[in-house]
């Protein structure tokens, strides 16, 4: 059998397509498009291969699953078997951490806007971090643990001085006054770590570089000012596994420890938050050409509202109903939102003949395009979880209405 994508459980056989050990024509004699898949033993596979990489090359190694690629309940089930922690953005997402029963000593909140209801539910259920942009941000949370009697641990996102990032902190001379005093003021709150996250799809060590050098940067400036931090969190950023295979990851994993290596900095763990490579290749799109146009433009039945282009996926598109012949001809895709800026694909290579009906399969999508899908009104895919030979239907729209988080 001959990989699909690049992904292990997507295989051509015999002129049919093979999801995990299941025929894609099996799936959809009881599922029509589109429909969303989604391959427990790939993001298994993915989570295993990161921790035995990171694992191998950092004895202090700890992961935090970012919720916001993917937060359906079933996947993070999945995600919560392994082991591995959660790293949230809001109380919706923390409300389901621990309805999953994420430890909360494995559990980081924190992003742009902390809200009041967010910080309390943090420090009600003992989060093992609250992650701060804003620095003002640190005087309720200081508020809100001497309320409760306790101490809440502290990371302060920094900025990575990307070109045009807004987010984090930048330590300037006010800011690192600002925060010096705010450590000595505020008694219910410490400071143990700090974060800089630099991109998104970083497939090249020197993007992670930079932000490692950003990190050692900003560690120094605060050793400087008397502030010692434990952690490091160098955040995600990396792509779906089959763009990043294990030997680069590993590459980069052990150029990121010579890096830290040759700094004055000694630190107790250091923090990664993978998102798209546990989930990224995992997640495929069926849908169906619903026209052909004659300059090779082909219309599917999904679009920028479920699969939109501010997800930033590695997409990969697929004829399926003609999977054994060759995709060397230039055509675009569109989707069905009713605007010139739906389009999904320019000049990609497809097959020469083009048929409305035809089962086109849609590859890398299961990072984030459901979570910056938007509510255009059509009715949502079905959503399917495949297991070797076990399909189990996750979400149905005709049931479950909406998979957004409450």
């Amino acid at each position: 059998m001959k990989k699909i994508s690049g992904n292990p459980y997507l295989n051509k056989k015999e002129g049919n397509v093979l999801i995990d050990t299941i025929l894609l024509n099996d799936i959809l004699s009881n599922s029509t498009t589109p429909l969303m898949i989604f391959l427990e033993n790939r993001v298994r596979d993915n989570i295993n291969s990161f921790c035995r990489v990171f694992k191998s090359v950092f004895k202090n190694f700890q992961c935090f699953y970012s919720f916001k690629a993917n937060f359906l309940p079933e996947i993070c089930k999945i995600i919560q078997s392994e082991g591995i922690g959660a790293e949230l953005i809001g109380l919706p997402e923390l409300n389901l951490a621990l309805k999953l029963q994420f430890l909360p000593n494995k559990i980081i909140v924190g992003g742009p806007y902390l809200p009041h209801d967010l910080i309390e539910k943090c420090i009600q259920e003992n989060i093992k971090e609250i992650i701060v942009y804003n620095l003002n941000d640190l005087i309720q949370i200081n508020s809100i643990a001497k309320k409760y009697h306790k101490i809440q641990n502290i990371c302060i996102r920094i900025n990575s001085q990307k070109y045009g990032s807004k987010l984090g902190i930048v330590l300037d001379k006010s800011k690192l006054t600002k925060l010096t005093n705010l450590v000595k003021e505020c008694e219910n709150i410490k400071l143990i770590t700090i974060l800089s996250h630099y991109s998104t799809q970083m497939n090249n060590f020197g993007q992670f570089k930079k932000n490692v050098e950003s990190l050692i940067e900003n560690i120094k400036i605060l050793s400087d000012a008397g502030i010692n931090v434990e952690n490091i969190n160098l955040g995600g950023g990396f792509p779906e596994a089959v763009i990043m295979p294990e030997t680069q990851l590993r590459e980069i994993a052990n150029n990121i420890n010579s890096t830290l290596s040759n700094s004055e900095f000694n630190f107790k763990n250091i923090y990664f938050e993978p998102g798209r490579y546990f989930i990224g290749d995992a997640g495929i799109f069926l849908a169906k050409i619903i026209k052909v146009s004659e300059d090779r433009w082909i219309f599917l039945d999904i679009g920028n509202h479920i699969c939109p282009k501010f997800a930033k996926c590695s997409l990969r598109f697929y004829n399926a109903s003609k999977i054994n012949e060759p995709h060397k001809f230039k055509t675009s895709i569109a989707g069905i939102v009713p605007t010139d800026q739906d389009v999904l694909a320019k000049n990609y290579f497809f097959t020469k003949y083009l048929k409305e009906n035809d089962i086109v399969m849609v590859t890398n999508v299961g990072a984030y395009t459901l979570t910056f899908s938007n509510r255009f009104p059509y009715t949502l895919p079905k959503i399917i979880l495949v297991k070797n030979r076990t399909i189990t239907e996750i979400f149905d729209p005709l049931r479950n209405y909406d998979f957004s988080l409450t």
